[in-house]
């Protein structure tokens, strides 16, 4: 509900608040980590949402407040708000002069010549580092929010501090709803991360680091083998007879294929990979009895499957295998945190678990 002063909500006026908050902590406590935290969280949050809907009913109001942000941000609002409506648009950036903009670039600057004249200390390992380290921290979201098609997080915790900014599918179908009706608008088909988007590089090259450190030591493949293999173990004495599972990911070391071979002799293995040199990899550990596909998923591929099996490396929606498991009964690899009715833990070690979902 919108107010005399606000425009769209009166819930916006918390983000003003904070904006205020952040202002007094760099004036009181300037430091390196709180200057690049602070420009990362509120480009997302609170800059961002007032690109997309300005808060306040008047314009020399929402003028005033740009040029604030503009001193929270060390960079002109009006410059992050003209290219990121250009990313919106599809369209590349170009730069467009208006008086706005040459007076935060004005104000802008004497603030960095402030900065300098505080000592050479404190801008070359403070101001200039932080400013710097916010700069990384926003191209590492905006890189992996968009890296593989537009991505959601919608983790609980990163959304109240956030502002609904996991909502991310949904804000770009919706560029113009406020940030307190996005999760209304979820999609359960739109593509998921459980990362924020900041952190989803651990997607991949945590991974595939512990993957590639396990694969040239014969102490750690034992220590993953019999991990899983007492996991697998646990689980498969809840199901019926199971013959044929499905595997998703060979990958770098096919580890439940082999305790698969062990668990089920005589079952029919079938591994689905993309990636021909993982499954080439894996052909060394497994040889001829595992039939195997590249491909990347598809639900389709697992038809006739007794028990699917996704590994924690897979790139997608994970939950839609908890909501709409696509064989009787799939085994799910997660982080140790993500609990399930049926599952048990792998390795505190490794942090992981094995859920399993049956339908």
């Amino acid at each position: 509900m919108s107010t005399v002063i606000l425009r769209h909500s009166r819930r916006d006026a918390v983000l003003i608040a904070l904006a205020l908050v952040h202002g007094a902590l760099l004036m009181t406590m300037p430091s390196a980590p709180l200057i690049a935290l602070g420009l990362w969280w509120n480009s997302n949050t609170i800059a961002h949402n007032f690109i997309h809907l300005p808060f306040f009913r008047s314009r020399a109001a929402n003028r005033v407040f740009s040029l604030y942000l503009s001193l929270l941000l060390f960079l002109p609002q009006t410059l992050w708000r003209d290219r990121h409506l250009a990313h919106h648009a599809g369209k590349p950036w170009k730069l467009r002069w208006s008086n706005q903009l040459v007076i935060e670039l004005l104000v802008v600057s004497m603030l960095w010549l402030f900065a300098a004249s505080l000592g050479t200390t404190f801008f070359l390992t403070v101001w200039l580092p932080g400013w710097i380290g916010g700069l990384v921290l926003c191209t590492l979201q905006g890189h992996y929010e968009h890296v593989r098609g537009t991505v959601s997080h919608y983790g609980s915790l990163y959304n109240l501090a956030f502002f609904n900014d996991g909502y991310h599918v949904e804000h770009h179908s919706r560029p113009g709803l406020h940030w307190t009706q996005l999760p209304s608008y979820s999609r359960p088909e739109a593509e998921r991360s459980r990362w924020p988007a900041v952190l989803r590089w651990a997607e991949v090259l945590q991974l595939d680091a512990l993957e590639r450190l396990v694969l040239h030591s014969r102490v750690l493949q034992r220590f993953v083998v019999n991990r899983h293999t007492r996991a697998f173990q646990t689980l498969l004495a809840g199901l019926p007879h199971v013959q044929r599972v499905t595997v998703v990911g060979g990958g770098l070391f096919p580890r439940t294929a082999l305790v698969l071979k062990q668990l089920l002799p005589g079952g029919e293995i079938t591994i689905i990979d993309k990636s021909g040199a993982n499954i080439e990899n894996a052909r060394r550990f497994l040889g001829t009895e595992v039939r195997w596909v590249e491909a990347e998923y598809s639900p389709e591929l697992c038809n006739g499957a007794d028990l699917l099996i996704v590994p924690l490396a897979f790139v997608g929606d994970r939950t839609r295998f908890y909501r709409d498991p696509p064989a009787p009964a799939v085994a799910v690899h997660d982080w140790i945190w993500h609990r399930h009715a049926h599952g048990v833990v792998i390795s505190l070690f490794l942090l992981k678990r094995l859920n399993l979902v049956v339908r």
